[in-house]
């Protein structure tokens, strides 16, 4: 895949991809249900390992909290009893949305291309973020002078529009990854979480729609309105989590969707940002919740939608923090708490090399 390769003002290095129709993974979108019948699992004697592990370190069993089952998890995906991060990946997917025909966000389309920019050039929260948190950011530019139709009139992508977006994602990410985090960046794309979220597990959509950048009461019922139209149209596509995608998501959705099933191969863990990033891989838990199983949250968005959505899939996100921004951002603050649960999995000593009494 063509890369451009810019340096940030805190020379963070940053890779910026533009579209590539890349034949990665699959060449029909009929593949994706195949595939998720043969994904590898997590390594249950490894977890197992890990978990003894911790119940041997020098503290109370149980004491570090999730931290611990941050560990255990990470082990299964590894297959080893104590996992560790030599790569951790981030990656952010830019898309334009037809959608943002029905006015459904303050800002303009032009916005996604100069937010790509200033990924670019260092000066993004996701940039800082992941400088300070050790993840090699790449930026994944999906056509944006070609906006997705707008789904309220027509299917937001053709099939193979989607496949293509598939695959680019799958393509972005580094088989040598111990860890992946995922963002999104794309005006409109809060609508679209919203839809996608609506079309996978019902409800009204007011129950999945937010603010996003801003909207006020007005921009937020347009937001429903939109939906509401979309989802009716588009009926005929529930239970089918390949042409709901198709029909309500737009290209950094599908590229989503494609790292997730890319990482899963790879036996790499993920973890997802908040409610659009979350709401992305909606079509693939309808296909099959296990294809979720190698994926964390990161972060609670104040997102209205997001809790409900995480209740829907049965996670919990690793952080609350009240933030609402996208771009990867509460995901890779979350990487800087996994590398707290792995090293101490890694560097306590237990109570026999301590000589410490285990109780």
């Amino acid at each position: 895949m063509p890369e451009r390769v810019g340096f940030g003002h805190h020379s963070q290095r940053i890779k910026v991809f533009t579209m590539s129709h890349v034949n990665f993974l699959l060449t029909s979108l009929d593949d994706i249900a195949t595939l998720v019948k043969h994904l590898p699992e997590t390594d249950a004697k490894s977890q197992a390992a890990a978990r003894a592990r911790q119940d041997c370190l020098t503290k109370p069993a149980g004491s570090l909290g999730r931290l611990e089952d941050l560990a255990v998890f990470f082990a299964g995906w590894q297959a080893v009893e104590v996992p560790r991060i030599a790569h951790a990946q981030a990656v952010v997917f830019a898309g334009n949305h037809g959608v943002c025909a029905q006015n459904v966000n303050p800002f303009p389309q032009e916005v996604t291309a100069q937010m790509v920019l200033n990924f670019r050039a260092g000066g993004a929260a996701i940039n800082q973020l992941c400088q300070v948190n050790g993840a090699d950011l790449s930026v994944v530019d999906l056509d944006l002078d070609k906006p997705t139709a707008d789904f309220t009139a027509a299917p937001a992508m053709t099939a193979a529009e989607s496949l293509a977006a598939l695959n680019a994602g799958a393509a972005a990410v580094s088989p040598d990854a111990s860890v992946l985090i995922l963002g999104e960046m794309g005006i409109g794309n809060s609508t679209v979480g919203a839809a996608l979220a609506t079309a996978s597990f019902g409800g009204e959509a007011a129950d999945w729609v937010g603010r996003g950048t801003g909207s006020d009461d007005a921009g937020v019922q347009r937001k429903v309105d939109a939906i509401n139209r979309a989802v009716s149209r588009h009926s005929a596509t529930i239970g089918d989590g390949c042409a709901v995608l198709t029909a309500l998501g737009g290209r950094e959705q599908a590229a989503i969707c494609g790292a997730v099933l890319a990482a899963r191969l790879w036996r790499i863990p993920v973890i997802l940002d908040g409610f659009i990033c979350t709401a992305s891989v909606a079509p693939l838990y309808t296909l099959d919740p296990a294809c979720l199983d190698h994926c964390l949250v990161g972060h609670l968005s104040a997102e209205p939608g997001h809790k409900r959505l995480l209740d829907a899939m049965g996670k919990t996100a690793v952080l609350d923090f009240d933030m609402r921004l996208g771009e990867g951002s509460g995901a890779a603050l979350a990487l800087g708490i996994v590398r707290s649960a792995l090293a101490c999995h890694a560097g306590m000593a237990t109570f026999a090399q301590a000589g410490v009494a285990d109780g």
